[in-house]
Formats: structure tokens, sequence, C-alpha cells
């Protein structure tokens, strides 16, 4: 009853007849592309991977009189140390800046951190630091191992959940739109030269959790729809399943987005690739749930009420046949 006083609600039609089904080869070709391309992109020319995975120390700069810094005068500067790639970007506001930095193999941490100290401080006048925050390549390197095992680790367990839950032609579609999921944004990391560190991994864990949550969604009502309807096609019953859950899913998914469009412009530099690469991934998993979990259950085929036929894998683009 709340929600009728919301008059955006009333844009959205309560029932909707698309089908989705007949579409499905030609998304499916188009999903198989992004991800090929999306793979190769990952290792060539790969992830700009953050100092949490590269080794390396993060401090911010603050001018106490609150004038803005000349952040390309910064940058020049810590170049000019040749102590391999730095980064200087604004904090927030135009009197705070965060610069990144590598250690060198062989050199002292302090010794680096002092000599960065005295460039920026050339380049920018007075101004004070915070505390730099230091990861040796060995740490960074554990990370990096663990931030990927999470990953695998959080897509095995749905998959163990939707297997116990549903049927297993069930569980490799949740699968496989997860892991389609997890492929595009990697993509999309590489291809907006984000930093992947470990706030790219709880958002890629975050996709992972929202896109299995509205697959079991569709799933569920799909599963109802296969006990109500035993003679009608599968096609058309997955088709139908997916119109029944769309306007739960629109809402969902436009109300997230709002809030992390909005964490994207006023979070600052920190949780920006962050923001970003989450409304990416509940996009792509609202996507995947309709032509990439869906579509392997129309090809695999699924047992209703005993009857032979139904078994039997459906081809794409073939209705089944009663």
């Amino acid at each position: 009853m709340a929600m009728r006083g919301w008059p955006l609600i009333k844009l959205l039609p309560q029932t909707t007849n698309f089908h989705f089904v007949k579409y499905a080869r030609i998304f499916g070709v188009i999903s198989l592309i992004l991800c090929a391309a999306a793979i190769f992109s990952t290792f060539k020319p790969g992830l700009t991977m953050g100092i949490d995975f590269r080794g390396g120390a993060t401090m911010e700069v603050i001018d106490p009189s609150g004038k803005a810094l000349d952040l390309e005068s910064i940058r020049a500067g810590m170049e000019g140390l040749h102590i391999g790639e730095v980064g200087v970007q604004e904090a927030g506001r135009p009197s705070l800046a965060m610069v990144r930095f590598q250690i060198p193999q062989g050199q002292e941490q302090a010794a680096v951190v002092n000599r960065v100290k005295q460039t920026v401080t050339e380049a920018a006048g007075e101004v004070t630091f915070s505390s730099p925050s230091i990861v040796g390549s060995k740490v960074s390197g554990e990370l990096f191992q663990k931030g990927l095992f999470a990953l695998a680790a959080a897509i095995g367990l749905m998959f163990l959940y939707i297997w116990f839950r549903f049927e297993p032609q069930f569980g490799f579609g949740a699968v496989a739109g997860l892991l389609h999921d997890v492929i595009l944004c990697f993509g999309l990391i590489v291809i907006m030269k984000l930093e992947f560190n470990l706030n790219m991994v709880a958002a890629v864990l975050t996709v992972i959790g929202y896109s299995m949550n509205d697959t079991v969604v569709v799933f569920d009502r799909l599963r109802e729809n296969l006990r109500k309807y035993k003679t009608m096609p599968l096609r058309e019953v997955i088709d139908l399943s997916i119109n029944e859950t769309l306007s739960r899913t629109i809402i969902t998914g436009l109300t997230a987005v709002m809030v992390l469009a909005a964490l994207a412009v006023y979070g600052g530099p920190a949780l920006f690739g962050f923001s970003i690469v989450l409304m990416f991934g509940i996009i792509v998993g609202t996507y995947s749930s309709i032509y990439v979990g869906a579509p392997i259950i129309l090809l695999w085929g699924v047992k209703r009420g005993g009857a032979a036929d139904d078994a039997k894998p459906i081809k794409f683009g073939m209705a089944s046949r009663p």
C-alpha cells in the first residue's frame, strides 16, 4: 500500500508479455563475444593493480590554508623521482590530494617516503602529510591470492546452494550467469583503467551476491510455474516467469543504481571505482538472469510431472513439443 504513494511506480506496467526467449540466441552470441574480449583484456593489457596488490605506499597531502593543490606539478615532481608508477588525485576537495607510489626493491621505505615528501613540498609549497600506509610486495601478493580465492569460493558456494535448492541444470545456469557477470566486471575494470584493489574485490563479491539474489527470484518463480503449467512449452514458461518478476527486478535495480550513482559522485576517488563496478554489475546481473541462466535451462530441459518429453533438451528457437 505504501508503494502507491510513489508516482514513479505507476510508470511501470504491472504485467508484461515480452518474448525474451525469442532473442536468447542473439544475446547469447553477444555475451560470448563480450566475455571472450573481457578475458583477453584481463591478460593483455591486464589489470591495473592497486597498492594493495602491487606493493607500495599511499599518503594524503593537505594544504592547511585551504588553497587548491597543483596536482600536475606534484605528479611531475614525483615522476622525476623514478620510483615506478605514481598516482596523484584529488580526494574530496581541492586542498586535499591522495598520492600513491611504489617502494623500489632494495630501497628503504623511510628514505623513499622522505624523498616523496620533499618533492611534494617543493611542488606544492608548505603542506602537511598523513601517516603513510605501506604495503610490502610479499603481503600484496598474498592479498591478491586471497582475493582470487574469495571470488572462486563465493562462486562455488553459490553453485552448491542452487544445486541443493533446485536441480542441477538450475545450478549450472546460475553459475554460468555468475561467471558471465564476474568476467564482464573484470573487463570493465580494464577498459576504464580502474585500480584493482581490495575495494574492487569487495565490489565483485557484492555483484556475485546481487546476481545470485536476482537469479533465485527468477528460478523460484520458474519452479512454481513448472508445477502449475505442466503442459505449457518450457520456453513459454520461462518467458512467463521472467515477465512476472520483471517489475520487481526493475524497481530493485533502479533503487540500487540511484544510490550507487550518488556514491560515485560524492564518495570521492576511493569509492568511485567501487560504485561504478557495482552499478555495472547490477545491470549485467539482471541481464544474465534473463539471457544466460534461463536459456541454459531451456537448452538442458527439465523434468515435469514425470513426462518423458519434458526431460529432453530443447533447442534454441524451437518450441517444446507436448
